[in-house]
């Protein structure tokens, strides 16, 4: 099966990737040596539906003791309140520092999930396994944790790396048309950034199917794992360039009630946003930028901010981010396909200007 190595050392570990993995999960946590745990599975609702009773049959059999635990879907759910939920439940469930946390689910899940096993006595394991495409193909890998607050996305949270990833492309096949094509997003930004020779097979996939290809995954866990190792904690503006898009898109996304928007269809504007400011600030040609726009329409991904999201409250969200360093704009931009830098030359004005030009066709 395609697999990559996120090489961190002492806090190392693997991503594997093949169909009909999530019934296989307890024989790899096993070969692994993740044995003799009780295990936190958490979930939403709608995923757990689908997959969890697969994934609790294989640990039983396994002599792992699961337990489960849901929250309502969405973005809503990543807050601290829900945090302090879990934890509690997993008290009177019985889990104390040697239990496993298991987070089966989307970005929302996993970002939650892995932020409750970072806190949960002081810190326990836990495992990914993603259901989404954004998750698959990005959030899953990198160790980044959080919740939500009302001033911004993610603004509290942890550095907890998982100890495995285990992606089965087979629960793609249960998203929504409109949950499975916004995590695209996510794949054209990585091929953006580091690899356009990916764009070309971004596009020559139907998204009107869904037996996503395990390399295509694997890929792109593999330029996120690269970019993660040369800078885990996001200190050296290496990290950073996996934020192509998001500033801006993070600044739309929590302009409106969380869910809304869903995250990938918000860095689809973003990622617009940075092309028009890559072609002012880092030379890229209108042609890369035209590439990848026609990539986010063919995927059917948002390029025109909805007009009741007003440019004050995006920018006003912007100023809270943590992608701001001591009030200075650190800014992701494109000089060509495939090369991304962090630049310190766009101002508020020029923020101001790119979310203005998103109403434009």
């Amino acid at each position: 099966m395609p697999s990559v190595h996120v090489d961190l050392a002492e806090r190392g570990y693997n991503v594997l990737v093949e169909p009909g993995l999530l019934g296989n999960a307890a024989e790899i946590l096993k070969s692994a040596g993740i044995t003799g745990l009780r295990a936190a599975i958490i979930s939403d609702e709608t995923v757990a539906r689908f997959h969890a009773g697969t994934l609790m049959n294989s640990l039983e059999a396994a002599g792992f003791r699961p337990t489960l635990h849901t929250v309502a879907a969405g973005e809503a759910s990543k807050s601290m309140t829900q945090a302090e939920t879990l934890c509690r439940e997993m008290i009177r469930a019985g889990h104390d520092r040697k239990s496993l946390v298991i987070a089966l689910g989307g970005g929302v899940i996993g970002d939650l999930a892995g932020f409750v096993a970072a806190i949960f006595f002081r810190g326990i394991p836990f495992v990914q396994i993603p259901t989404t495409i954004v998750a698959q193909v990005d959030s899953s890998v990198g160790g980044k944790t959080g919740v939500n607050v009302g001033e911004g996305k993610n603004l509290l949270g942890a550095f907890h790396q998982p100890r495995l990833v285990l992606i089965d492309p087979e629960t793609l096949h249960t998203l929504p048309d409109r949950e499975f094509r916004e995590g695209f997003a996510e794949a054209i930004k990585h091929a953006a950034i580091r690899d356009a020779s990916m764009l070309d097979d971004l596009a020559a996939f139907d998204p009107a199917g869904r037996d996503v290809p395990a390399d295509l995954i694997a890929r792109n866990i593999a330029i996120k794992a690269r970019v993660v190792e040369a800078d885990e904690h996001e200190t050296r503006d290496i990290r950073a360039l996996l934020n192509f898009g998001h500033t801006i898109g993070h600044g739309i996304e929590a302009s409106v009630p969380y869910g809304e928007l869903l995250h990938g269809e918000a860095i689809s504007l973003g990622i617009r946003a940075a092309l028009f400011l890559s072609e002012r600030h880092a030379g890229l040609s209108p042609s890369d930028s035209a590439k990848i726009i026609g990539l986010l329409e063919k995927y059917h991904l948002p390029l025109r901010l909805p007009p009741e999201i007003t440019t004050d409250k995006v920018m006003e969200k912007l100023a809270r981010d943590k992608k701001f360093s001591a009030g200075a704009i650190r800014f992701v931009v494109l000089d060509a396909l495939g090369s991304a830098k962090v630049i310190n030359t766009v101002t508020a004005d020029d923020l101001r200007e790119a979310v203005e030009m998103l109403r434009l066709p």
